[in-house]
């Protein structure tokens, strides 16, 4: 997809050659102290204008190179940095008022414009151009050496709109300890006695009945960085915790992570996490993905739809005679398309599916169309209608249908928010994205703590959030603590569809001016 921004007019001379004396003067804080986010143009999918990437049209002036008005996509040069934080911030301009357009994550690799800028009071190492837009600062949060070993631990890339972005677990009954190196035999014993042989043995067993290896797939050898008992550096801004011979202790009951890799050592699977935690995977419960999704539609298609919520629901066909009989059943959890063409009786009535079967309304949850809209359902405008009664969530342009499926809202149902755990109600727009997350269940309304990358998550109010879910599957019922919960696939399907656009590399994106709209009503 092109990621492409709107075009900004440049400021006169003059006020370029004051802006640039007056950066001249001020002091500047350290890069992320006290800084703000931004409030760019909005960057919208299937913008006509120039692709990211692509060279400039003019070259940018020099009096305009870090300033706000340095806006030219770039013909990459072959010059890259690469991240090693848990966010590296991206900034608007790199004056002492800068402000944050998003975030990359440690081990992204992306071109920059050379020469660099600076260094100055606010980055010691110097700024660089990124595309689309904004400015990097070379340090602890970034670097132009591409085999730095931050770098070379976490060069797996979350994978985008397919469904859950990683492979994931949740601590066990007994949580893993969390390590730093790869142990040798007497020193894993050690930090967890000799009795952890056995119990590694009995859970391959059980792993390989209950297919837990169809989807960690064949642990392989250790990464070559972990070789010869090398300990992991952290990614900048991750906590380190109290360290001990060879791990920092045991993680939390409540945990969930995300996995960058499984592989195989001392006769015993190990999974390397995106903090650069290395964990035995017998003290983890694999997660599988939840298969639930809704539909998309396409143009001259609209609702009603049905997701069937039982099993063997049946599927009929009319006879010559238009005698209904039954032939086979839905799928569990299928989302039927119907032409909304009825007969019979409500509230028993048959309904037409696009494809010529029949089904009834009991065992199905009917996702009907609007009989009136709001004023900002205009033209092709994107916006997203949630009800807290049906659990449905529906992805309008306009008052055309693109996507319908099931959510799971707050516990709280109806109840106050500040009282209960309900999701908000009212009009919001998405502000703040991130591919994957942590929620602690401080600020973010989520339902558990301690979650690490939490996928495709949408801030529109607060700590409220539309985000994907691994650590349950029971989308059409109410849940979480507030946010709307969504499967893996619809909340992959939905991040990319909505704005502002995450461009590619970037792990976050901040825009608090036009975001797609939420809707959120009973």
């Amino acid at each position: 997809m092109t990621r492409t921004l709107r075009p900004v007019t440049f400021r006169r001379w003059s006020k370029l050659l004051w802006l640039i004396a007056t950066l001249g003067c001020e002091h500047k804080p350290p890069p992320g102290a006290g800084v703000a986010s931004a409030e760019p143009a909005v960057v919208t999918a299937g913008d006509p204008e120039a692709a990211v990437g692509a060279p400039a049209v003019e070259a940018t002036p020099r009096a305009v190179r870090g300033t706000i008005d340095d806006n030219l996509p770039f013909k990459p040069t072959g010059k890259k940095l690469a991240s090693i934080a848990w966010r590296t911030w991206v900034y608007t301009d790199v004056g002492p008022k800068r402000k944050r357009y998003g975030y990359i994550r440690a081990g992204e690799i992306l071109d920059v414009r050379e020469p660099g800028i600076g260094p100055n009071d606010g980055c010691k190492g110097g700024w660089y151009r990124i595309n689309p837009r904004g400015f990097v600062c070379i340090g602890k949060g970034a670097t132009l050496d591409l085999e730095h070993p931050v770098v070379k631990a976490s060069a797996v890339r979350p994978v985008l709109g397919q469904g859950l972005p990683y492979l994931y677990g949740m601590s066990s009954e007994t949580p893993p300890l969390k390590y730093f190196k790869l142990p040798s035999m007497d020193s894993m014993t050690t930090s967890e006695g000799k009795h952890v042989l056995g119990e590694v043995k009995r859970w391959r067993m059980r792993a390989k009945l209950t297919g837990v290896f169809d989807i960690l797939g064949t642990p392989g050898a250790p990464p070559e960085f972990l070789a010869g008992g090398k300990a992991l550096d952290k990614p900048y801004g991750v906590e380190t915790g109290l360290r001990f011979a060879n791990h920092a202790g045991r993680a939390s009951a409540d945990s969930g992570w995300a996995l960058q890799s499984v592989f195989e050592h001392n006769d015993r699977v190990w999974g390397l996490t995106t903090e650069l935690d290395i964990l035995t995977m017998d003290r983890v419960k694999v997660v599988r993905p939840s298969k639930f999704h809704g539909a998309a539609f396409e143009k001259g298609e609209t609702l009603p739809l049905a997701i069937v919520a039982r099993h063997m629901v049946p599927k009929y066909v009319q006879d010559e005679a238009g005698k209904f009989k039954t032939e086979g059943h839905f799928d569990l959890r299928e989302a039927v398309k119907l032409t909304g063409k009825t007969e019979g009786t409500p509230p028993m009535a048959f309904n037409e599916s696009t494809t010529g079967e029949w089904i009834l309304p009991e065992g199905v949850r009917l996702i009907k169309p609007r009989t009136s809209f709001p004023s900002f359902a205009k033209a092709n405008r994107k916006w997203i209608d949630i009800s807290i009664e049906h659990q449905t969530l529906v992805a309008y342009e306009g008052q055309r249908p693109v996507y319908a499926t099931l959510i799971s809202s707050g516990r709280g149902g109806m109840g106050d928010p500040e009282k209960v755990h309900a999701t908000v109600r009212g009009t919001f727009m998405i502000h703040s994205k991130h591919v994957t997350t942590t929620m602690d269940g401080e600020e973010d309304k989520s339902d558990s703590f301690n979650l690490l990358d939490v996928p495709f998550v949408q801030y529109f109010h607060k700590g409220y959030a539309l985000h994907g879910t691994y650590w349950h599957d029971e989308f059409g019922k109410v849940r979480s603590h507030g946010c709307v919960n969504l499967s893996p696939i619809d909340s992959a399907w939905l991040f990319n569809w909505t704005d502002p656009v995450v461009p590619p590399g970037w792990h976050h994106v901040l825009n608090k001016e036009r975001g797609t709209v939420v809707y959120i009503h009973k």
